[in-house]
């Protein structure tokens, strides 16, 4: 008697059921999210097609996106069927899309609440697992006309050197400076040394006559103003 629990590679299926075929013959926007990765991918494993190894990928992070992207190689590696150069791809594809919404509004941006700020540079600190502190430059009509990654650590912290923020200031001519950094763990209070830090930047720009008008904590889920708190007083 025939069976029909045999594997089925994509290559037999119907053409508009292919995803190359399918995005080239109904557009990009016709494929789910399984088949834009099995395209990346481009062949699954001797059990599973790259699109059931893609639903695979994407189960494993609750079909959430943000979620895996913020998979290393490593972690991709651990799916059959996906070795190094694969994870990679997976990775590289991402990072494009994220960077894509970095410069959909490339013009200068002026800052009048720290809402402005945090869309300015939340994309920064899109699937982040570690800390980092960067600096937003503005010059004198309160227009970012830079962003610079200050310095990066582990998930407990980093340090962040006022002598390298003002000199970066100086060298690109700022009018004032903004603070960020991320909180990987997703809380938003400022630690003792977040606000000893501070103390000490908003001090040194006042010396300098460039000043600190805000330091942003940063979260997947939302920010911290410490203009907003009072806490730059």
């Amino acid at each position: 008697m025939e069976t029909y629990d045999q594997k089925i590679s994509i290559k037999a299926w119907a053409e508009e059921d292919r995803p190359r075929e399918k995005l080239s013959n109904q557009g990009r926007r016709s494929l789910s999210d399984a088949e834009l990765i099995a395209i990346l991918i481009g062949s699954g494993n001797v059990n599973e097609s790259a699109v059931e190894l893609s639903k695979r990928i994407l189960y494993s992070c609750d079909y959430d996106l943000n979620q895996l992207a913020r998979l290393g190689i490593a972690d991709l590696s651990r799916f059959k069927g996906i070795g190094e150069a694969k994870a990679i791809t997976i990775i590289a594809a991402l990072e494009l899309g994220r960077r894509r919404k970095e410069t959909v509004s490339a013009q200068l941006v002026q800052v009048s609440t720290s809402i402005d700020v945090y869309q300015s540079i939340a994309s920064q600190y899109k699937d982040l697992n570690h800390e980092e502190f960067w600096i937003l430059l503005l010059n004198r009509a309160n227009k970012i006309t830079s962003r610079h990654l200050v310095s990066k650590g582990g998930q407990a912290g980093t340090i962040a050197d006022p002598k390298i923020i003002f000199n970066i200031a100086l060298e690109n001519h700022a009018a004032s400076v903004i603070l960020t950094h991320n909180h990987p763990s997703g809380n938003l209070k400022p630690s003792q040394a977040d606000l000893e830090l501070t103390r000490k930047l908003k001090s040194a720009g006042q010396f300098l006559d460039i000043p600190v008008l805000d330091h942003l904590i940063i979260t997947d889920h939302g920010f911290l103003s410490f203009a907003d708190e009072g806490l730059l007083d």
